[in-house]
């Protein structure tokens, strides 16, 4: 029988991928704060995610998750986030025409912010430092000041994801994402590649198709589906005492949910089924997804899902693979 699961009972498993920071206190006294502020997410958008991942897995729709490898404070614009949001619905309105099925769009955005590292330490000139985690860790610049975990940070992180989240909702559900302004979702580097002149006249297809349903009567105001769409927010969940202070219990179900983000993973480096990462993951009622890299064997792969999904829940778990050109004909021939 499973041990009784918590939101804080990965704090008892080995961990790997997390910083060391100077100051617990500091730390513990932030992640206190953090389990005060209102979620980012909620239960209930996140079991319509899984309600639709699990279409995907009976062949009824298609996942297309996307974003960068990690966010930045300093690039936080509302310009980046709207051409961001324009880029997913490109690809999900020609994917969508393209094979007649829903798409399920969703973004590694407004909370990937920490980076797993191969190595503790990175050396530039003969100056040894620690390894740049990530903004919600340190900072980028080769300082040692800027190398050194700020629990801080972990604040910044939750009002830069409120604030995005804030804004991708607004263009999901605010006329952004209306079918009719597809022609406008061409952004500048496409429309000057042959890739523009394609997409151009697939958006003059779903113009003419748009123009002869509103003939027939249905037309944006009837069908609430032409002029919004339904976005989700993911990110590898890396610091788990982030993670647990925004783990609550939904109180229509009683279940625990992870709201920092609709989808969270686990990574390639902490995957181990004994450790902290999946014993926190395993309690979470989130869609999850799991990274496989070419060091997962048959075996280690059943293992985690008996762990992660032992009631075989469609939508539940996303196996995300992580081989790269060089290595996927090897594992995936």
């Amino acid at each position: 029988m499973a041990e009784k699961w918590t939101p804080d009972s990965w704090r008892s498993k080995p961990i790997l991928q997390v910083p060391e920071y100077p100051d617990e206190k500091a730390l513990a006294d932030v992640e206190e704060r953090l389990s005060t502020y209102p979620p980012l997410v909620f239960a209930g958008e996140a079991r319509d995610l899984k309600r639709q991942l699990a279409d995907v897995a009976a062949g009824k729709g298609f996942l297309l998750q996307g974003g960068d490898c990690a966010e930045s404070f300093a690039e936080h614009h509302p310009d980046h986030i709207r051409d961001f949001f324009r880029v997913f619905l490109q690809m999900a309105v020609v994917l969508t025409y393209a094979a007649s099925q829903p798409v399920v769009k969703v973004g590694r955005i407004a909370g990937q912010f920490a980076k797993p590292r191969s190595s503790n330490s990175e050396t530039k000139d003969g100056v040894e430092l620690p390894s740049y985690r990530g903004d919600i860790i340190n900072d980028i610049a080769f300082s040692p000041e800027s190398r050194i975990p700020d629990p801080n940070r972990l604040s910044m992180a939750y009002r830069q994801s409120a604030a995005t989240l804030n804004l991708l909702r607004a263009f999901a559900q605010g006329g952004f994402a209306n079918l009719d302004q597809v022609h406008q979702w061409m952004v500048g580097f496409i429309s000057d590649s042959p890739q523009g002149h394609r997409y151009k006249e697939l958006a003059d297809r779903i113009t003419e198709a748009l123009a002869f349903m509103r003939a027939c009567g249905i037309d944006s105001t009837s069908v609430p589906q032409l002029r919004s769409t339904d976005f989700f927010t993911s990110h590898e969940a890396l610091l788990l005492g982030y993670e647990e202070s925004l783990t609550r219990v939904d109180s229509t179900s009683g279940d625990w949910y992870a709201t920092s983000g609709h989808m969270l993973w686990i990574g390639d480096r902490t995957r181990q089924p004994d450790h902290a990462h999946v014993e926190f993951f395993r309690g979470i009622e989130n869609p999850i997804g799991l990274k496989c890299g070419p060091s997962m064997t048959p075996e280690g792969l059943i293992e985690l899902i008996d762990i992660l999904n032992p009631d075989n829940e469609p939508g539940r778990l996303t196996l995300i693979c992580r081989f790269g050109a060089d290595k996927v004909f090897d594992h995936l021939p």
